[in-house]
């Protein structure tokens, strides 16, 4: 399992190398769950890292536009970063995220077909109106993208763990597997949930909030990074 952390300056991302994060996930936490961050932000962080880990970058919490999120997924590209995560908060169906995730797609691919597409849905969709994440693997593998993940769209300390579970988490994980996707959790993550993470076993563990001290608007340090590491590995 592979640790996601995601930084919001560069400050931020040298603390989470340094804690030993295993990818570097630009973000702009005050524009949303998965606020998009500055292109300079985005290149900042892809020269600091250097080639040692790979560089993410969200593109936003996205309306359901997909000239928009298209343009906005090939400014993260050409700004550096490996992996482009873009949040589908208003995408409510199946054929509606396939469009839009093929729109990405093809904008990130035909600039470089190494860098890898993100399809992030919610867990709390319900009270956002998006849609489910269990819809997300097939319509993501039919686009093209690489990988899907889960988190929450409302940031008020409720986890991704009360919203879906054990076995919903479990169904998602296997569906994505099944599509050949990488699949990723986060949203609100606590060491409480660090058992119950190992025991599903995502291919990604996404965090911020954990890695502050428990306030995602807090700054990320470099021991909560480290101890993070640690706990997983036990």
């Amino acid at each position: 399992m592979r640790l996601l952390v995601s930084p919001m300056n560069l400050e931020e991302a040298k603390a989470a190398l340094d804690g030993g994060a295993d990818i570097l996930d630009v973000k702009n936490p005050k524009e949303g769950s998965l606020g998009a961050n500055f292109p300079w932000a985005i290149r900042a962080v892809k020269e600091m890292a250097n080639g040692v880990i790979p560089v993410s970058a969200t593109i936003g919490d996205l309306d359901f536009k997909p000239g928009t999120a298209s343009l906005a997924a090939l400014g993260a590209a050409v700004s550096g970063a490996d992996f482009i995560k873009a949040g589908l908060l208003g995408v409510k169906e199946k054929v509606q995220a396939e469009e839009m995730l093929a729109g990405i797609v093809k904008a990130v691919k035909d600039l470089d077909g190494r860098k890898m597409v993100v399809a992030a849905g919610y867990a709390d969709h319900a009270r956002v109106g998006s849609i489910s994440p269990q819809l997300l693997p097939e319509a993501a593998a039919a686009s093209g993208a690489d990988l899907v993940m889960v988190d929450t769209a409302i940031k008020d300390g409720r986890s991704t763990f009360e919203f879906m579970s054990e076995q919903e988490l479990r169904d998602f994980i296997k569906a994505g597997h099944d599509c050949g996707l990488q699949v990723a959790i986060a949203g609100a993550v606590g060491f409480e949930h660090l058992n119950l993470i190992k025991s599903i076993d995502p291919d990604i563990l996404g965090v911020r909030g954990i890695v502050c001290g428990g306030d995602r608007n807090g700054s990320i340090k470099a021991d909560l990074v480290d101890r993070l590491k640690q706990e997983l590995s036990r």
